[in-house]
């Protein structure tokens, strides 16, 4: 057996049906009894709704790739409130607004997804200032409980239910190869994949399953280290502004072939996972089969910008299977925006 070291995550978790209804327990539960409710503008009924029932506030203004700006403005906003406890209602830009605003209060979270961003799991913030996005970990991030209830799924449009799905399956192929990953890591990984890859092409049928294998793919992600691949969506995203679950839908097949030659266990898993013989085709595959964009090119990319995502991206060193070479990445990044797919032919895999 190998060696490892493994620490449960120590967020509650309250998985099933209807159990949104259990908001006011578990805020209670956390001694809140004023909460800031969190939400973007599009949410902002549901978190008036969710705010009725708490006896919360609600600030419908989170945005795509925590701005910083607005993580101040609604500290500020808290502050003139009398807060004690932060609800946040949504996706990831929810969820994060929701993790700054703890970091910087060290007020208890509750989170109740509607997405399949996973970031709930974690005590990862990614924040971005002056057209940057950088990642810190810090106990104070990680949410004391999550509600995952899948009738808040139910009207999920199937675009945005693909890209959220495979931003949640990127979490699992990097823990596979993870460098600090273990044997319990890597069962949630291939497990959580393998859930939602049957659960995808199902819609709206297949999203109690989707949110289980999000729910496993985000304990992953808060456990064990990410690589190329979240580095290169954090750059894409964070300098570029692209929508954050369809940068990762795109970048997960080249970043996955980018690694395959010196992480062979991880392809197999993969592999067993999609029922496929071809790791990178493999993702590729089930991306297509969702309608989930295919290429940097589709999803607001300007060409003359992949030299700079390139040179940021091997600026810094950052733990990845396969030696960060710029060159490397800036093919990785023109087979991207193209949507091309160039697969080793000597991978390990099944």
């Amino acid at each position: 057996m190998l060696s490892f070291v493994y620490t449960p995550l120590p967020t509650r978790v309250v998985f099933g049906r209807g159990k949104r209804s259990q908001a006011a327990v578990e805020a209670a539960r956390l001694g809140i009894t004023r909460p800031l409710v969190i939400t973007t503008p599009h949410q902002a009924g549901q978190g008036a709704d969710l705010a009725r029932d708490i006896n919360g506030i609600v600030y419908a203004h989170a945005a795509m790739h925590t701005p910083t700006d607005v993580t101040e403005a609604a500290l500020r906003f808290a502050e003139g409130e009398q807060i004690d406890g932060l609800v946040a209602l949504g996706g990831g830009s929810s969820t994060g607004l929701g993790k700054a605003l703890a970091l910087r209060t060290d007020l208890p979270q509750l989170v109740i997804p509607t997405s399949y961003a996973g970031s709930e799991m974690t005590n990862i913030l990614g924040e971005t200032s002056g057209g940057l996005k950088t990642t810190r970990r810090d106990a104070k991030i990680q949410p004391e409980t999550v509600i995952y209830d899948a009738d808040l799924l139910a009207t999920l449009p199937d675009p945005f239910a693909a890209t959220s799905g495979l931003n949640a399956i990127a979490h699992a192929v990097e823990g596979l190869y993870a460098a600090d990953g273990n044997p319990i890591i890597s069962l949630m990984a291939e497990e959580g994949i393998r859930a939602l890859a049957n659960a995808l092409p199902l819609g709206a049928g297949g999203r109690e399953q989707a949110l289980y294998g999000a729910w496993l793919c985000g304990a992953v992600l808060g456990s064990v280290s990410m690589a190329l691949h979240h580095k290169l969506c954090h750059v894409l995203g964070g300098t570029f502004n692209l929508p954050h679950a369809e940068t990762h839908a795109v970048i997960l097949p080249f970043a996955t072939a980018y690694n395959a030659a010196v992480a062979p266990a991880a392809m197999a898993a993969i592999c067993r996972a999609l029922n496929c013989s071809h790791a990178a085709q493999g993702l590729q595959t089930l991306a297509r089969t969702i309608g989930a964009p295919l290429a940097l090119r589709d999803i607001g990319m300007p060409q003359d910008g992949l030299d700079r995502a390139a040179d940021i991206a091997a600026a810094s060193p950052y733990p990845n299977p396969a030696p960060l070479q710029r060159s490397a990445i800036r093919e990785l990044l023109e087979n991207a925006y193209f949507g091309h797919i160039l697969p080793s032919p000597n991978q390990g895999e099944m």
